[in-house]
């Protein structure tokens, strides 16, 4: 279990390498001089998004500053591009590209201290206790529970995959609730990623486990039926196979990406309540109903990372069984 978590720690700090595609042009210096002008110009009078900002990307990071604004912008470095066959690849970071590196960090810094910590607690007092006992409690049920009884026989290879998606999509969840944070997860590149490394380690699997039985996964050949049949049922059910691995990673993506958004929305939208109407005596209503689905968004957070990862056993299992 200690080295799982271990292994578990260094995969994660591998899990964080996103670039961003774009094929933006660049503008003549009239244009740059007119956008510089525009954005020193001052900000005309009236409503005020408070919802988008929070829930989208950005090139700047927000950190706390006790100004009349409560925060700052910290400019993220802007990086050359890089051509690769024709596209502009942008490598510079953004917000929620900071906020998937500082979970990964934080997950490995966790698990490898945990990890350290149960062994000496193992050797001294043959059990693990607080904080790190916590941990191995978690990550033992996980494993026990959700994942070896999900992928079958033979699965352990499959425990570290699985719990390191469960710490990193918990973490960026966690991080997405704090004042001045971001919700990784929110965004459906983050979500796509997750969800396409995951059906990889599916079909991997698939492979491995099957050997030429997995073109059974992809073409329906039953062979119980006549001759006439099986063709028929070929033509007909093979793209159904198709459309059906295709709709689980979407599946993952989609599930992780509405419900981190969902919750951020609303909480942002009975918050602005107060602004909305300008007047404090409405102020306890949204305040109080805010600090509720507050509660149930940190809920959410563990739930999230929880069927995501519950899920991605699932899967593995299924096409492990392929052959049954």
């Amino acid at each position: 279990m200690i080295r799982s978590l271990s292994k578990i720690a260094c995969a994660t700090l591998l899990a964080v390498a996103p670039m961003t595609l774009s094929a933006q042009d660049h503008a003549a210096p009239a244009a740059d001089a007119h956008a510089t002008q525009a954005a020193h110009a001052p900000a005309a009078e009236g409503p005020v998004d408070i919802i988008t900002p929070h829930i989208t990307d950005g090139r700047h990071i927000e950190y706390p500053w006790f100004n009349s604004h409560l925060a700052r912008e910290f400019e993220l470095p802007q990086l050359a591009p890089i051509n690769i066959g024709g596209y502009e690849v942008d490598i510079s970071p953004t917000k929620h590209v900071v906020f998937m590196a500082l979970a990964a960090l934080i997950v490995a810094i966790v698990l490898i201290t945990a990890a350290n910590v149960s062994r000496r607690q193992h050797q001294q007092h043959g059990r693990s206790k607080g904080f790190a006992g916590a941990i191995e409690a978690m990550a033992l049920y996980l494993r026990n529970e959700v994942v070896l009884p999900n992928v079958g026989h033979h699965g352990e290879g499959f425990v570290p995959f699985a719990l390191t998606m469960f710490f990193f999509i918990l973490v960026m969840n966690l991080l997405g609730m704090l004042p001045w944070g971001a919700t990784a997860t929110g965004n459906i590149s983050v979500t796509a990623t997750l969800a396409i490394i995951t059906a990889i380690v599916v079909e991997i699997a698939g492979i491995r486990a099957n050997g030429i039985g997995y073109l059974s996964t992809i073409f329906y050949w039953n062979k119980d039926l006549p001759l006439v049949m099986r063709i028929v049922m070929f033509v007909v059910m093979s793209p159904v196979e198709m459309v059906g691995k295709l709709s689980k990673p979407f599946a993952l993506a989609v599930r992780l990406f509405a419900n981190m958004t969902a919750g951020h929305i609303v909480l942002l939208a009975l918050i602005g309540l107060v602004f909305t109407f300008q007047s404090w005596a409405i102020a306890p209503v949204p305040v109080l109903m805010a600090t509720a689905i507050s509660m149930l968004e940190l809920f959410v957070a563990f739930l999230q990372a929880f069927i995501f990862t519950l899920l991605a056993s699932v899967f593995i299992g299924q096409i492990r069984e392929a052959h049954h």
